[in-house]
């Protein structure tokens, strides 16, 4: 699917013609520059790699330098590739946020918050022990039991424990464009998308 690369500004809310109070997400989509047309001939597969917010040379390694020579441009803090343009591009193409019209819907992905090491209760939502004591004290969150004795006498792979939570790639789909400011480079999505503040999200029609 073709899109763009953005980055999580923030939330807020707007008002439609109804007069209800949409919640919605404002991301800087674009603009994205061409870095590599890959070819069916060269590479198999038709695609062209895009490259978002600059970086500085000095962070920058040699084949980072030479990749963004090759196309007439900036070292990208940011690339991805994308498929499916109507139209054909070529290295140093500016991609802007008019890619995306008003109204239509469009998929957003990004990795999701870290929230640390967390217990059973915040990470799989167990209930504890339901404020009854059981002759328990100090246990209202602990995960109980987590397999049988002698048989089979170990914890099965996948089991529902405490550990790592967040920092997953996640896809929201079917995300209403509300607004396109182009002269900012701005889009307005509803709903709310995965990743903090400005971090990185792929927009895809």
């Amino acid at each position: 699917m073709s899109g763009l690369i953005g980055k999580k500004i923030g939330m807020t809310s707007i008002f439609d013609e109804n007069g209800k109070n949409i919640p919605c997400t404002v991301i800087e989509a674009g603009p994205c520059i061409v870095t590599q047309v890959r070819t069916e001939e060269v590479d198999g597969y038709n695609a062209i790699q895009l490259g978002f917010d600059d970086a500085t040379e000095k962070s920058a390694t040699k084949a980072d330098l030479g990749h963004a020579k090759k196309a007439g441009t900036s070292v990208k803090r940011k690339i991805a590739e994308f498929k499916g343009f109507d139209k054909e591009y070529k290295l140093g193409d500016a991609i802007t946020v008019e890619h995306f019209i008003e109204g239509e819907f469009v998929d957003i992905s990004g990795v999701s918050k870290g929230k640390g090491f967390q217990g059973v209760v915040k990470r799989h939502g167990f209930g504890g022990v339901g404020q009854a004591t059981h002759g328990q004290h100090n246990r209202l969150r602990a995960p109980g039991s987590i397999g049988a004795a002698s048989y089979p006498a170990r914890v099965f792979k996948g089991m529902k424990m405490a550990g790592r939570m967040g920092t997953d790639k996640v896809k929201v789909e079917n995300l209403r464009v509300l607004k396109v400011v182009t002269e900012k480079n701005l889009l307005v999505v509803k709903g709310c998308v995965p990743g903090h503040k400005n971090s990185y999200v792929i927009i895809q029609k």
